[in-house]
């Protein structure tokens, strides 16, 4: 067995070996790094999974000397996603704490001015995308000219994504006699051709062929009406557990309804494509790598090099456009030997690209089903609810729903108005009870109060005899105390006719 003190690194390296926690070399890694360690142009071609990151950094940085001052960089990776390259950055990181190299990673959807000020202060290893790269170089912030190792991962990718003019552009500005490390999922004329032009004898490493997917990871398709994958993903995941999932979907759209659809019933779940910004994207993989999400919904933006470890199963929710895009999604499980699983919902409208997989792989899909799934029930409850759906969106049964429910509202009102009216004859009913028997007590009430008003009188009358007497009697005793006549008119008359002589 070969380990990796066996293929030439030096003791620094060694060290980063091991903070990687790498044990022994995967075969692109045994055959590639003693090449790329004697200087020699290199074309690989291997599995995803297989350690290619490190397969070029560990050698190349092992031997790279340091920028001096404001230059650099002196090494250059270019890779066409923000997620790989942030993936070799932190590969690279892991070196550099041992080589004392000065990393950077300069990728779209993010502030220029941070990256700008790391290259005016120089690196010496540069991770970028092209299109970010090729802004930097137009704005006068990127000089490649001191580049001593060129490296083009996922060549294949690149190249489907349009992104050769600016590679022609990125290695037209570096120096010819560079070091060149082509690394590619597959090879084909088209690489072919490509590195014909831009690297010098080059050895070849070729680990996988065409259409190659792991050994060690099952695969399975189910043949599924659209409506129903819905139903049939959270099926699947109830039986087969929701832990370290990957569903890939081939639109945005649909992967955040699918993301929703999951959160709704209680799956942790995120949603990653190219919608989001790198800091979403980027702490969606943290999210998941760490276990903080279990469900991880994506567009093909995560198929090529993203290296999650330990990936139970991969679900293709709508099968790729591409063949060899099916390679690279079922490649995030079964990695580096471990076992994996991958199943593809297979409907009516992507038959066609199931045949072209299965033409690709040199082999028939075997169908799964599940136990716990009844596929004819879910599609009953599938047209009901498209039938529902339809119903909403037809102008006449609408306008047959609004007077059915302004009838339903005439109804109720007439129905209020009877119960109001009926409260209202009763209310009336009750009083004329009341107003019946009011006479009776009013005339008792009567005669009570005019008894009380004889008594009133009677006893008026008495109290006024009793006063008067009592006058009379105050009168007598003041007459009798004056002048002994106790008659009060002669009292009157004499005290009248004594005031009026006095006046005299």
């Amino acid at each position: 067995m070969t380990h990796f003190d066996d293929l030439g690194l030096s003791g620094q390296a060694l060290q980063a070996v091991a903070q990687l926690g790498y044990s022994t070399p995967t075969p692109v890694q045994e055959q590639a790094i003693p090449k790329v360690l004697e200087g020699r142009d290199l074309i690989a071609a291997a599995k995803t999974g297989t350690g290619k990151t490190a397969a070029f950094s560990l050698p190349t940085m092992d031997k790279l000397g340091h920028a001096k001052g404001n230059k650099g960089p002196l090494m250059l990776v270019v890779t066409p996603t923000r997620e790989l390259a942030e993936q070799i950055g932190e590969v690279c990181g892991t070196i550099a704490k041992n080589t004392h190299h000065r990393i950077l990673t300069v990728v779209g959807g993010v502030s220029y001015n941070p990256q700008i000020q790391a290259l005016n202060r120089g690196v010496d290893v540069l991770i970028a995308t092209p299109g970010r790269l090729v802004d930097l170089m137009d704005q006068g912030a990127a000089h490649l000219s001191s580049v001593e190792v060129l490296v083009l991962d996922e060549a294949d990718r690149m190249l489907d994504m349009g992104f050769w003019p600016a590679m022609r552009k990125i290695i037209g500005a570096t120096p010819q006699n560079r070091q060149t490390l082509l690394f590619s999922a597959t090879i084909d004329r088209t690489i072919m051709s490509t590195a014909g032009k831009l690297l010098h004898d080059p050895a070849m490493v070729e680990i996988a062929h065409k259409g190659e997917t792991a050994d060690t990871v099952e695969q399975y398709v189910m043949h599924v009406q659209q409506a129903v994958k819905p139903e049939l993903l959270k099926g699947l995941m109830k039986e087969r557990g929701h832990r370290r999932v990957i569903v890939f979907c081939r639109t945005r759209s649909r992967a955040d309804a699918t993301c929703r659809r999951l959160k709704k019933v209680g799956y942790s779940v995120e949603a990653i494509h190219s919608s989001h910004s790198q800091n979403q994207r980027r702490r969606a993989l943290e999210n998941f790598a760490n276990g903080t999400t279990d469900v991880l919904v994506a567009t093909d933006v995560l198929a090529r090099g993203i290296d999650v470890e330990e990936v139970e199963y991969v679900v293709n929710y709508d099968l790729p456009t591409q063949p060899e895009d099916y390679v690279h999604r079922i490649g995030r499980t079964g990695r580096a030997g471990a076992s994996g699983f991958a199943v593809s919902f297979v409907s009516p409208e992507t038959a066609d690209a199931l045949r072209d997989i299965q033409k690709l792989l040199k082999r028939t899909i075997p169908e799964l089903e599940l136990e716990n799934f009844d596929m004819h029930e879910a599609e009953n409850e599938a047209a009901a609810r498209a039938q529902r759906a339809e119903a909403r969106r037809d102008p006449e049964i609408q306008q047959a729903k609004k007077e059915q429910a302004a009838r339903t509202r005439r109804k109720n009102k007439a129905r209020e108005a009877a119960q109001a009216e009926e409260v209202n004859t009763r209310r009336a009913k009750r009083g004329n009870r009341k107003a019946a028997e009011k006479p009776a007590s009013g005339t008792a009430h009567a005669a009570r109060k005019h008894s009380n008003a004889d008594h009133g009188s009677q006893q008026k009358r008495g109290n006024g005899s009793r006063n008067a007497s009592a006058n009379r009697a105050k009168t007598s005793n003041a007459s009798g105390a004056q002048g002994g006549d106790f008659r009060p008119g002669r009292a009157h008359r004499a005290q009248v006719a004594h005031q009026r002589n006095r006046r005299r």
